[in-house]
């Protein structure tokens, strides 16, 4: 290894010592500009939700959304959004849409990425063209023949309405599984097709273990989705026994309609735990969305 001495040490020495040029320092300086303004814009909204949740009606008169509370151990409004809104049973609800709305999108999205990477049939690329083509429809435009269906299959007004039309595998999830598939080599498939394995467990013994980077980043989309979806549940499901999060929250616009205290610690409870599941699986996100698009 050899060392700079002389002439070329004193060179190297003042080019690291040389000043930024102004462009540069105004690219970084707006660069993080940028980065700022974007993080206030996101978390204002949850810092005002927060205080609002902490104060009570006199001081929601007097103040304002991001006037800090005069007890911030006042969970008077969270105890009262809990019961009145039967949190715990809409999350019981909740809980029930998503896990089987996640496996039916899981294993119907994972299978229809095999069948079109795997298997050569006649229009393949019109299948595709299809599922592109019917993501593009506004759902609103499907609703009435939609609802009818829903009806007619006798499932309106229970949990296993949202289940069925959650479970319609979009796009977005079978390209998802459809990249990682690819970067699996055929010759694991043909392999395994020696020793007498069929199509289904080709499938389900080495093409799904080999797709839980995809598998965790449909989940978690899926899962965010389902969770704070509103029209569905509200339009499927009008029992107020049958309510879920954000129908639940919704309700509080009766009673509750002027106490904003009240609703703020409502969506506190709304909030806090996808929140928290998504700062927990980030990663999970974002190597699974870098994997598919690198294979």
């Amino acid at each position: 290894m050899s060392v700079l001495s002389g002439p070329a040490a004193t060179r190297s020495s003042r080019a690291r010592r040389r000043p930024r040029p102004a462009r540069a320092r105004t690219a970084v300086f707006l660069k993080y500009l940028s980065l700022v303004l974007a993080s206030a814009v996101v978390v204002t909204p949850l810092v005002a939700v927060l205080l609002t949740s902490l104060r009570t009606s006199r001081e929601m008169a007097d103040g304002g959304a991001l006037s800090a509370p005069h007890d911030w151990l006042n969970f008077h409004n969270y105890a009262v959004a809990f019961t009145d809104g039967h949190m715990l049973r809409a999350l019981a609800n909740t809980a029930f849409i998503l896990f089987f709305s996640v496996l039916g999108t899981v294993l119907i999205g994972s299978m229809t990425a095999y069948a079109v990477d795997r298997f050569t049939f006649r229009f393949k690329k019109l299948v595709l063209a299809l599922f592109l083509v019917a993501s593009l429809v506004p759902s609103v435009t499907t609703q009435v023949a939609t609802y009818q269906i829903v009806n007619a299959l006798g499932v309106m007004d229970t949990r296993w309405a949202p289940v069925l039309l959650y479970m319609g595998t979009d796009i977005v999830s079978v390209y998802i599984f459809l990249q990682f598939i690819r970067s699996i080599p055929v010759s694991l498939d043909e392999a395994a097709r020696l020793d007498g394995a069929n199509s289904f467990t080709v499938y389900w013994r080495i093409i799904v273990p080999l797709l839980k980077p995809a598998v965790a980043t449909v989940v978690i989309l899926k899962g965010v989705a389902v969770y704070n979806d509103f029209y569905i549940p509200f339009l499927y499901m009008p029992d107020d026994d049958l309510g879920t999060i954000s129908t639940s929250l919704f309700r509080f616009k009766g009673p509750y309609g002027a106490h904003w205290e009240v609703v703020s610690a409502g969506a506190a409870l709304v909030i806090v735990p996808t929140l928290l599941v998504f700062l927990a699986l980030q990663r999970f996100v974002y190597n699974g969305f870098a994997s598919g698009a690198t294979k």
